[in-house]
């Protein structure tokens, strides 16, 4: 590097964010302490003299991202927080939680949290929206979503966002349940005017089915209950008590983990065991469910994968690149121990 070097100039020779060589220039304490031993030796080797003015300005400025979360009370959601802030301040920020309610506007709120905390970028993470670029573009920051949830018929964001495809990953599920031979297969799916994940991954389902040649019966398809909370053991329990009630089945595939958890105690009321009666297999791949009795199959989501994706696009943006990126990863299933194996009788 020669001549006039801006503050650009030492962010990109280093790898780092402008925010972060601007932290480590005003001697923050929150900066990781070799990422900031690491900038300083560039300052000080290219004899770079930062501008008084714009020094002030940063001072001023936060440097916070926030995570803005619809569902906080999600275990699935929960077992992301700790990666997201690692991965937030490794980058030379400062790292936020914010919880939406499920009746609040997500935008609404999230508008005001960045003009209350000066944030300098946002990711918004579960919940439903439509056009999310028509209604987020007005945050005035950088913005990414993470697993937002939009409708069969929507057309895709056009801004930065990362998700699993939640139609093709559930008729890989149901795939597998049909390759261990079963052929009378339940599912536990999202409430019945659902047109996001619940009805994406019930349409998956339904694919998986008429591929195979297996005519669909509308008395194994179980829809979550509008009294009780969506993806909670309660509803899982609810929906496959009724399951059970009116017709049988060797298999029951449940959209979430937490709706199999209230699965197993039906079953189990019932008097059936798993999976020598009744195969179980969920979805997201939570931790809590390799230490149910037996240990729940399940369609582990790519989390790790989400969350750095969402930091990079993040970061990007913050540093001004333009170009949006819409990713989409493969999920992964994990063989425990509530699935049988039929297909070896056959």
């Amino acid at each position: 590097m020669s001549g006039n070097l801006t503050i650009k100039d030492i962010a990109k020779y280093c790898g780092v964010g402008v925010a972060t060589v601007s932290r480590a220039i005003n001697d923050d304490p929150g900066i990781n302490a070799a990422t900031k031993e690491r900038i300083l030796k560039v300052v000080k080797e290219f004899h770079y003299i930062p501008n008084n003015s714009a020094r002030n300005l940063k001072m001023t400025e936060s440097n916070t991202i926030a995570l803005v979360v619809r569902g906080i009370d999600n275990i699935f959601f929960q077992s992301m927080f700790d990666q997201f802030q690692q991965e937030t301040q490794e980058k030379g920020y400062d790292f936020l939680l914010h919880s939406v309610g499920d009746n609040e506007d997500v935008v609404k709120a999230t508008v005001e949290l960045v003009k209350e905390k000066r944030l300098k970028g946002v990711v918004v993470l579960g919940g439903q929206m439509e056009r999310p670029e028509e209604k987020l573009d007005r945050l005035g920051v950088p913005y990414v979503l993470c697993t937002v949830a939009h409708t069969m018929y929507a057309p895709q964001p056009a801004c930065n966002c990362v998700a699993i495809d939640d139609e093709i990953e559930s008729r890989k599920a149901v795939e597998y349940l049909i390759q261990k031979g079963h052929r009378r297969i339940a599912i536990v799916t999202g409430r019945e005017d659902d047109l996001a994940v619940g009805g994406q991954r019930l349409m998956g389902y339904r694919k998986a089915l008429e591929a195979a040649g297996i005519p669909e019966d509308p008395e194994l398809i179980g829809y979550m209950k509008r009294s009780i909370t969506e993806f909670t053991p309660e509803n899982g329990y609810a929906v496959t008590k009724e399951l059970l009630e009116k017709t049988d089945f060797t298999a029951l595939y449940c959209i979430s983990d937490l709706t199999a958890i209230g699965a197993y105690k039906a079953i189990a009321e019932a008097g059936k065991k798993i999976p020598e009666d009744i195969s179980v297999l969920g979805f997201d791949g939570i931790s809590l469910g390799k230490f149910l009795v037996p240990s729940l199959s399940s369609v582990k989501q790519p989390k790790e994968q989400l969350i750095h994706s969402c930091v990079e696009l993040l970061a990007k943006a913050i540093d001004g690149e333009k170009q949006t990126r819409q990713l989409t990863y493969s999920a992964e299933l994990l063989e425990r121990d509530s699935v049988k194996d039929y297909s070896l009788d056959r």
